[in-house]
């Protein structure tokens, strides 16, 4: 024991506050990495190599097993060279939030606050009114990143938002109801876009499984973004809410107008997030009502 506590003196006095921020540098390098992993396949995947990693080492290093050491020995510098692969799109998303960061919003000109609440309104009105009738909708808000890719993908309108257009947009069996439509600043850039799929299992752990490829899309558009979707499900009419990865839904037209505005007014930014963010506890904690 007294061997053990002057070995902890002895670490304890060759600490400097340069170590100090050595450590707490690569404790927050790690959970960067793990916090951007979360929810997705690649996180069982993580799971996977550690778990492969650690049983190796403890398999060498408690029995002598020459040409099996050999063999871990040979092989982990491949395994290594394999993590670039292995989780390609998780780096890609993580340099491209990197890389879009502290971009301005890309819009020929910032709306006003009065004409982005009078956007907001208009997809809470046609949301309402999509939902009551049960007819499936994709709608993505822009933010800060730019959509341009996923617009060129669909029609483009450059129209005024208003509740009609988006209702005539997403009628059944009209040309351009498939897909999503986004929105850029106060006008409607285009419809029967073409969104990204979520990669992470969120869906499949939810309680029921009713949810399709707009949810998918919404819920994936969110993971590629800092887009803020909006879906209507075709199946039970709940109005659904996507950001970063996470999704709320059962929502009613009050709650998703709240939600909204405070996601897109100029001011208090960090506390819109800390907002979202404390009313994520309620993710799939109740089934939707058929």
């Amino acid at each position: 024991m007294t061997e053990f506590l002057n070995n902890l003196l002895f670490i304890f006095q060759r600490i400097s506050w340069l170590s100090i921020f050595d450590i707490l540098l690569v404790t927050l390098i790690f959970f960067g990495l793990l916090y951007s992993l979360r929810d997705t396949q690649a996180m069982a995947l993580l799971r996977g190599m550690i778990l492969l990693i650690v049983g190796i080492v403890l398999l060498t290093s408690l029995v002598e097993l020459p040409a099996f050491s050999w063999l871990a020995q040979s092989s982990l510098p491949a395994l290594i060279l394999s993590i670039p692969v292995i989780f390609a799109p998780e780096i890609r998303r993580t340099l491209e939030r990197l890389g879009r960061a502290g971009t301005a919003w890309q819009l020929s000109s910032k709306p006003a606050e009065f004409e982005i609440e009078q956007t907001i309104r208009a997809v809470v009105s046609a949301a309402a009114r999509l939902s009551a009738r049960q007819h499936g909708a994709l709608i993505i808000l822009q933010r800060l990143d730019n959509l341009d890719e996923y617009i060129r993908s669909g029609v483009q309108l450059s129209a005024r938002v208003t509740p009609e257009i988006l209702l005539q947009i997403f009628y059944p069996n009209t040309p351009l109801h498939d897909g999503g439509v986004i929105i850029a600043g106060a006008r409607v850039a285009a419809a029967a876009c073409v969104m990204p799929l979520s990669a992470s299992g969120i869906l499949n752990r939810t309680p029921d499984r009713q949810m399709g490829l707009r949810h998918r899309a919404a819920l994936g558009t969110s993971e590629a973004s800092d887009a803020v979707t909006v879906v209507v499900s075709e199946e039970t009419g709940a109005i659904s809410i996507a950001h970063a990865g996470r999704m709320l839904r059962r929502l009613d037209p009050d709650r998703l107008e709240n939600i909204l505005l405070a996601f897109f007014r100029p001011q208090d930014e960090v506390r819109k997030k800390k907002w979202f963010e404390k009313i994520l506890p309620n993710l799939f904690s109740r089934k939707d009502e058929k």
